[in-house]
């Protein structure tokens, strides 16, 4: 049997772009080359595309676009749809593509939108699904509506900045509070405030990333991660806990500092727990309409009540990243796992290329 041609897409115009070409480093050293023949694909952060090479993304410091060859998307084709712009050569034809572009851009169900127009099978959730999870205010408007567990919050708009008014927001909500850019990932922009001062620096650090937030309520609670994959078949890995030592689990503690102490599995669960937790993961990723794969974030109070934090549609792959390693830790491996997301892919895109596109 040939090898599959995948793409592996990454980079991307996000606050996260470095953290996705470390996901598609380990991606890429990961993958089974007996099954897989990996094209690299590359967005800068000015948006453009490249053919990128393997020395490259090797590099710690690695620049998308270095020295490599600009590409151009061809819509329409049945093949030819990624050509070289040195030459005017098409890209051989790719299988599925896998793109490990966190944040804005990428996960957001824009780039989505553009495999799909492509043609293209894709790892991950689609595009509603993708666009849904992504937005922190409408996720937690369908988590109420489903019946599952959130956090209490306000959505704010910037151009509503100068009517906020902090005392109010205090009484309905409490003195501890969170403060998140609706549309972010990797807890970029995201604030912890206990007064009037920290409340509005942290106001106005979110809405450098986004023209909408929201302000949490804390939760207290222990801090559990669920791996989540499957198309119509929705499989939830182990139970992850990420242990603060100080602070809380911001960009910072999660790839720069030593703060977070992650235990996989999670201590001093009982079956109960962890089954309602991998529950109400599974009852999240089916009304957000999610596919493919997600890593669902949640709460355990001390009255046992699961609280679902955030789903994360393209959760890291890097060395550090908790997706992975729950599904490692429940028995599927590292190459079997991205093996298992890109059928996932290919099957969804085959299920949907079943349905009728014309009125007749």
């Amino acid at each position: 049997m040939s090898a599959q041609r995948i793409g592996l897409l990454f980079g991307g115009k996000s606050p996260e772009h470095e953290v996705s070409i470390v996901s598609a480093r380990n991606i890429y050293n990961a993958i089974d080359r007996s099954r897989f023949e990996v094209t690299l694909i590359g967005i800068a952060q000015d948006g453009k595309w490249y053919l990128e090479n393997p020395d490259n993304l090797q590099d710690k410091q690695c620049v998308i676009g270095k020295d490599n060859i600009q590409l151009a998307v061809v819509f329409g084709n049945t093949g030819n749809k990624l050509m070289r712009l040195d030459s005017g050569q098409y890209l051989q034809d790719v299988d599925a593509v896998f793109p490990i572009t966190h944040g804005p851009n990428g996960e957001d169900g824009t780039l989505q939108g553009v495999l799909l127009q492509l043609d293209i099978p894709f790892v991950g959730p689609g595009v509603l699904g993708s666009a849904v999870a992504m937005d922190k205010d409408f996720t937690k408007r369908i988590l109420r509506d489903a019946g599952i567990g959130h956090a209490q919050g306000i959505t704010l708009y910037k151009h509503q900045q100068a009517a906020i008014v902090f005392e109010d927001i205090e009484k309905e909500l409490g003195q501890v509070l969170f403060i998140k850019p609706c549309n972010m990932g990797s807890s970029v922009g995201v604030s912890r405030a206990t007064n009037r001062e920290e409340f509005f620096a942290a106001v106005a650090e979110a809405f450098k990333f986004d023209t909408k937030i929201l302000v949490e309520k804390a939760v207290i609670g222990r801090e559990l991660e669920c791996a989540v994959l499957g198309n119509e078949l929705i499989e939830a890995s182990t139970i992850g806990e990420i242990v603060m030592e100080k602070g809380f689990y911001d960009f910072e503690n999660k790839y720069v500092n030593d703060n977070a102490k992650i235990y996989i599995p999670a201590q001093e669960l009982s079956d109960a727990q962890l089954e309602k937790i991998r529950e109400t993961a599974r009852k999240a990723y089916a009304a957000l309409g999610l596919e493919g794969m997600s890593r669902v974030d949640v709460f355990l109070t001390e009255d046992d009540e699961v609280i679902v934090n955030e789903p994360n549609t393209l959760p890291g792959f890097t060395a550090i990243s908790m997706y992975p390693k729950l599904w490692e830790a429940s028995g599927l491996s590292y190459p079997d796992l991205i093996a298992k997301l890109i059928a996932l892919a290919i099957a969804r895109h085959q299920r949907d290329k079943q349905l009728q596109r014309t009125r007749l």
